[in-house]
């Protein structure tokens, strides 16, 4: 066999092998991968700082610009194209990926746990160095509550996005296909996305990844995940803040009413 005959052949078994895929799981790769791109090249913090930085110099604080840039930006990359899709694409309702209230006795009660499991624990690591270096990412907020609770509202709008690409498009849009394995999928690139964090916590996105799937998988929902993943970056952010205005970084009691007294 020549080779024009041997690659027609590989082409139209290739071809042939696509048209049997699921459409629906082939669109939700391509579309996370694209968009994860976009949001790479485009929104993120690092294409505002190249591209439009000089133009918001004149602002108090250009930087908590940059980063509501960032937050809102992908929230849109996000939340947008992926909405369309599954209106559009899939015909689906959208309450069939997580947009619902779904077993709201369960999600509080899970969340609650959650977040009483991790408080104590950034108690802890706030007070390592990674941490006192790295939280709030926007330094400035360390000296201005207007300027955290701006940044905070922004973190939310953030969060809403994050949650609903992983938990909800790709979670629940791959559930059908792979089950609980969907779990694991999401969890990938999830964690991926947390390197160049500290140590500590890329490696705790491995477990916090199944289990914010977990979660929205048990009360078909990812809402309950944004209060979790919110409460979460607010917990270290808020101690991180207080522990920098009290110039205290130890773990005990008294670093503790130190921090409080510090509030007023």
């Amino acid at each position: 066999m020549n080779t024009s005959k041997l690659l027609k052949k590989e082409l139209k078994s290739l071809f042939d092998t696509i048209k049997q895929l699921d459409r629906k799981i082939v669109t939700i790769f391509l579309s996370v991968a694209v968009l994860q791109t976009i949001s790479w090249y485009f929104t993120s913090r690092r294409f505002f700082r190249e591209n439009l930085f000089d133009f918001v110099t004149n602002f108090q604080d250009p930087f908590l610009i940059e980063y509501l840039y960032w937050f809102i930006g992908d929230f849109i990359t996000f939340v947008l194209p992926s909405v369309l899709i599954i209106k559009f694409f899939f015909n689906e309702s959208l309450s069939e990926y997580g947009f619902r209230i779904g077993d709201w006795r369960l999600g509080i009660k899970f969340t609650l746990l959650f977040l009483l499991i991790m408080i104590p624990i950034i108690w802890f690591i706030s007070a390592s160095n990674d941490f006192i270096q790295k939280y709030p990412h926007l330094s400035t907020a360390k000296d201005s509550w207007k300027i955290f609770f701006i940044y905070e509202a922004g973190m939310l709008v953030y969060m809403i996005g994050w949650e609903f690409i992983w938990r909800g498009f790709m979670l629940f849009g791959l559930e059908k296909k792979f089950g609980y394995y969907a779990l694991f999928i999401q969890m990938i690139p999830f964690v991926i996305l947390h390197n160049g964090k500290p140590f500590i916590e890329t490696i705790g996105a491995i477990p916090g990844g199944i289990a914010l799937g977990l979660l929205a998988l048990r009360t078909r929902s990812f809402y309950y995940c944004v209060v979790v993943h919110l409460g979460v970056m607010y917990s270290i952010d808020i101690i991180s803040v207080l522990r920098y205005r009290a110039n205290d970084y130890g773990v005990g009691l008294q670093s503790l009413l130190n921090i409080i007294l510090s509030i007023f």
